[in-house]
């Protein structure tokens, strides 16, 4: 339905309007004749690497535990969703509400123990199977027959290699414990040695992509968040490079104006007090 100017600037400015607000200004944004440039020109492709950014920034914030920060990247990320939502209707493809409406349909039909009449006594991994074997009848109905069909090719690679991994794990293909994964990626690492010395560059790129999916294996085996742990892993080298800069600062210099070995022990200083705050 489209409302007139009056109602629409009197929903617009109406902070207490919930959703709908939201709604309206995103098609006010896009009106081709008084919307906003740079909104109207958008389209599903040219956005879609804005609403992973989103996600990542939501992440962030949950792994920082910025709570204050958290409230505006969820609302970043919703505006995504009512972006897409809003070029699919102006497509005729569908709209906002008919998101919401499937989502809803779909938690209501994946939760029978909740909404319907299964009994909930069972434990979180009970649920996990139990959703996962509505998932494959659903995937079934849209002609998805193949065991790893509908895992998202648009997915960070990290967390497609779990994804397919998990789904032909499903079926019994998979290591049956973390130490063959273990050898696994030694082999690997081997060949990642050799091809380095004896291949073409796409022949150790291909290589290196086989150590990178075992070791998000191993991952899963340890029941460990590879993206999580990289996240991690990505946060403690800004701080202890940070560390570097900031010892070097209190000499004059900069990273540049040192040497390997002094911001190798700069380093480990670092390391060294964060172990010793957590001791």
């Amino acid at each position: 339905m489209t409302l007139t100017r009056a109602r629409s600037d009197a929903l617009i400015q109406d902070g207490e309007a919930g959703i709908e607000r939201l709604v309206e200004i995103m098609a006010r944004l896009r009106d081709p004749v008084t919307g906003c440039p740079w909104d109207i020109a958008q389209d599903f492709a040219t956005i879609a690497p804005y609403t992973i950014e989103e996600a990542y920034e939501v992440a962030d914030a949950i792994e920082r535990r910025a709570w204050d920060e958290l409230k505006g990247e969820l609302g970043d990320l919703l505006f995504q969703s009512v972006f897409h939502a809003r070029m699919a209707e102006e497509a005729g493809h569908f709209g906002f509400g008919d998101v919401v409406r499937a989502i809803s349909d779909k938690m209501v039909t994946r939760h029978p123990h909740v909404f319907g009449d299964e009994s909930n006594a069972k434990s979180a991994d009970d649920q996990v199977r139990d959703w996962e074997t509505v998932k494959a009848a659903e995937r079934a109905g849209r002609d998805e027959t193949g065991v790893l069909d509908g895992v998202a090719v648009g997915l960070p690679a990290l967390l497609r290699a779990v994804k397919l991994q998990n789904r032909a794990a499903r079926v019994g293909f998979d290591w049956p414990s973390a130490t063959e994964v273990l050898d696994k990626i030694a082999e690997e690492s081997r060949e990642v040695v050799e091809a380095r010395d004896t291949l073409t560059q796409d022949e150790v790129e291909e290589e290196m992509g086989d150590l990178l999916f075992v070791m998000a294996n191993l991952a899963r085996h340890l029941k460990v968040d590879p993206e999580a742990a990289l996240r991690r892993a990505n946060a403690k080298f800004t701080r202890r490079f940070g560390a570097i800069e900031a010892a070097l600062a209190e000499t004059g210099r900069r990273p540049e104006d040192s040497d390997l070995a002094e911001m190798d022990a700069l380093w480990n200083a670092a390391k060294a007090r964060e172990k010793a705050a957590k001791a």
